[in-house]
């Protein structure tokens, strides 16, 4: 639920808190859906660790009236076929290929969004509400519930966003299956003698965004758009205390007659200590490009996972439809 959504919001290094207004907003703060003008539906596919993980996401939202808008979205991050060799050597200490089996592993995120405008002149907000579920095979799975909450204002061209993450705290409550456990409870003497915790509990975050388009009398624009991405607690990222953890973002998108765009940004920012125990600062650049007509608009994403060195890209791809033209 961390990774974010759209190619066009991903090639801004994710700085959208802001200045998001259509589908996508139910992921980027829910608020943003008061923007739209009709439904809209959006898919997204991408591959990650050299094609291991798939990640998967579609929405719809749309309008109730003028003073508010409902909108719903799926994420899938999964990874499929791994090899089950738990049971590879028999009873008699043969090693025998056809007692491995295969098995999936797969987080899912089901969003239910719902904004509305405040009597606040520019001001607007949204709330989503979580089931998180997560499936490990036959081993183990999990159900999670949560709340996120999304405000937008708006003065002089100017669009300011806050998105509280998880704010009554997610927590996953764990089924495991002892039947499978106790297979390989005795297998490496002192591991794996007691059943992992139960309940796993995501913390809340912030986001703050600030975003400006400027119009240019040739028919182009830039949109600059930055977020401080916040944590209560102390981390790697550059700005780090105990009480709260600081990681910026920076995007921009520059476009023509509303019709092309490219988009950059950078965003990461993590104090990084090396094997020889020198220390730097690592960041994620991340590019893309978008075309959009008539009401369907496709973008792609150039995303680096976070290692320059490594040269670790992820391919990104999205598709949005503004369901008005099928009117």
């Amino acid at each position: 639920m961390n990774i974010g959504v759209d190619a066009a919001a991903l090639g801004m290094s994710n700085a959208a808190v802001a200045h998001t207004h259509d589908v996508n907003a139910v992921y980027w703060n829910p608020a943003g859906i008061l923007g739209l003008e009709d439904g809209q539906v959006a898919v997204m596919h991408a591959s990650y660790f050299a094609n291991i993980a798939q990640y998967d996401y579609a929405a719809y939202a749309k309008p109730i009236d003028n003073e508010s808008a409902w909108g719903i979205s799926l994420i899938r991050f999964g990874v499929d076929d791994i090899l089950n060799t738990t049971q590879l050597i028999d009873a008699s200490g043969n090693i025998d290929y056809n007692r491995i089996s295969k098995f999936s592993t797969a987080d899912y995120g089901l969003t239910l969004s719902y904004a509305r405008k405040l009597k606040l002149p520019g001001f607007q907000y949204g709330v989503n509400a979580k089931v998180i579920r997560r499936v490990i095979g036959t081993f183990a799975n999990s159900w999670g519930f949560g709340f996120d909450v999304g405000l937008q204002f708006e003065r002089n061209d100017w669009k300011f966003g806050l998105m509280l993450r998880d704010i009554t705290t997610t927590y996953n409550v764990w089924s495991i299956n002892e039947e499978e456990y106790n297979k390989i409870k005795d297998a490496v003497s002192g591991q794996n003698q007691e059943l992992p915790e139960s309940t796993e509990i995501t913390m809340p975050k912030a986001q703050f965004g600030i975003s400006k388009k400027f119009e240019f009398h040739n028919e182009t624009s830039l949109l600059a758009s930055g977020n401080l991405n916040m944590q209560f607690t102390k981390t790697n990222d550059i700005f780090a205390t105990d009480v709260v953890s600081i990681d910026p973002a920076i995007g921009f998108e520059y476009g023509y007659t509303d019709l092309v765009f490219l988009r950059a940004g950078v965003g990461n920012f993590q104090n990084v200590t090396q094997i020889d125990n020198t220390k730097r600062i690592g960041f994620q650049p991340n590019i893309g490009l978008g075309f959009k007509y008539r009401g369907i608009q496709i973008d792609y994403a150039l995303t680096d996972l976070g290692n320059q060195s490594a040269a670790l890209y992820s391919n990104i791809f999205s598709l949005k439809v503004d369901l008005s033209i099928f009117r």
